[in-house]
């Protein structure tokens, strides 16, 4: 397709870090934009049903903007962030107005939605403890631009963690690599992941401060080359262990922000019985553990081998918290289980699904707790367990990724 250039009045803020304009009855899905703007933008790419475009020169700017703070962020640039053209409080506004829609379209519920700050985070930037690069196949190192393979070289990533660019990994080359991950942890760890091309080995450089270096084996299997690989985070009281690929919020303030939410909501009693569904290294199930006391009990449910292991370690001392590992789909029939009196959900970005939330239902607890990281996939999961009886009572979402387009929600559904 030949590129074509539009003179575009904004619209509204979609779903995925765009903003909605028309141009002769087609919708144009335009990055680099803020609501209210009129713009030229280039269009990127042609369907049936829509363009979509980057603004390439903003001829009425809204108030909400700014100069990028980063120097490859921008139109053909980097695609890591969305939003370094709108100062952090548009950023929270825009976000806001993508859940409330979505629930709105996907879920029939019409509710104000305010994005709060995570503490940690400096104007939007330094947050991200776990950076993912891509290597060239001269072993430079760089970011993935907006939807294409291609990739910009960078120097240093501003919303990088500063113990994460303390490694300096871009200012070296990394001979065989097809990918780098730098991972710092609020213990005071840092580790970096290495994934091979394939049939390749990797040259790993001297690095600027001291940390594990992985081999990522695939399958997220991972086998230590220097150091022990092990992150260690910390929350309030509770020290947890990560295995240097496991996952993790990535924001330093998200852990502790979303479990005070989390716990907040699901209000767990001793001696109740509690399901930690996607319960991951078992952030949420100590914490739930803790409430219910030894009357109680805690049954998590995890897919990932090596999260399910780490996070048997950081239950040890509450043996009223048991971890399986199984996909949630068939580990509650697996494990026979029945009832429940909360339930705690945190799910990959696909959601939960239907069968899942039939199955999560049937156990007629009094209140689930459903953490997300994708408003659309949430809403359409609410709508589901209204079916089922379920009503969204109280909903907080969270800036945990500043300056990109996604959310982290916290919903608490009550039996009607």
């Amino acid at each position: 397709m030949e590129q074509a250039s539009l003179e575009l009045t904004v619209g509204p803020v979609a779903h995925g870090g765009w903003c909605v304009a028309r141009h002769e009855g087609r919708v144009v899905f335009v990055r680099h934009a803020l609501p209210g703007e009129r713009v030229i933008a280039d269009v990127t790419e042609e369907t049936t049903r829509f363009l979509r475009a980057d603004a390439v020169e903003i001829l009425e700017p809204s108030p909400d903007r700014v100069v990028p703070p980063c120097p490859y962020a921008g139109p053909g640039r980097c695609g890591g962030c969305d939003w370094q053209h709108a100062t952090p409080e548009a950023q929270r506004r825009l976000k806001a107005q993508v859940v409330t829609e979505q629930l709105q379209r996907l879920a029939g519920i019409r509710r104000e939605v305010v994005v709060e700050e995570v503490p940690g985070a400096k104007d939007g930037l330094g947050w991200r403890t776990r950076v993912q690069f891509a290597a060239l196949p001269s072993g430079e190192l760089g970011f993935r631009r907006h939807r294409s393979h291609e990739i910009e070289v960078v120097d240093a990533c501003l919303i990088a963690h500063p113990e994460v660019e303390a490694v300096a990994a871009e200012e070296h080359t990394w001979p065989g690599a097809s990918s780098i991950e730098v991972i710092t942890s609020s213990g005071g760890d840092r580790a970096v992941v290495v994934t091979p091309r394939p049939r390749r080995s990797v040259t790993v450089p001297d690095l600027e401060a001291p940390a594990s270096v992985l081999l990522d084996q695939g399958k997220g299997r991972t086998v230590p080359r220097r150091g022990s690989g092990v992150l260690h985070e910390q929350v309030g009281e509770r020290r947890f262990r990560v295995a240097g690929s496991g996952f993790w919020q990535v924001h330093p303030g998200a852990a502790e922000t979303l479990l005070d939410a989390v716990l907040a909501y699901a209000a767990p009693e001793p001696g109740e019985w509690a399901l930690d569904l996607y319960c991951g290294v078992g952030l949420f199930a100590a914490g739930l553990a803790e409430a219910v006391g030894p009357e109680g009990a805690v049954f998590g449910v995890e897919s990932e081998e090596s999260a399910v292991r780490d996070a048997r370690a950081n239950l040890r001392d509450l043996p009223q918290a048991r971890v399986e590992r199984g996909r949630v789909e068939d580990a509650l029939d697996r494990f026979q289980i029945e009832r429940a009196d909360l339930v705690v959900v945190d799910p990959p970005r696909a959601g939960l699904g239907r069968e899942v939330v039939t199955r999560i239902a049937s156990l007629d607890a009094l209140r689930i707790v459903y953490v997300s990281c994708d408003p659309a996939t949430l809403a359409r999961d609410l709508a589901w367990l209204a079916e089922r009886g379920y009503t969204l009572s109280e909903l907080r979402a969270f800036d945990a990724f500043p300056m990109t387009h996604h959310v982290e929600c916290v919903a608490l559904l009550v039996r009607a």
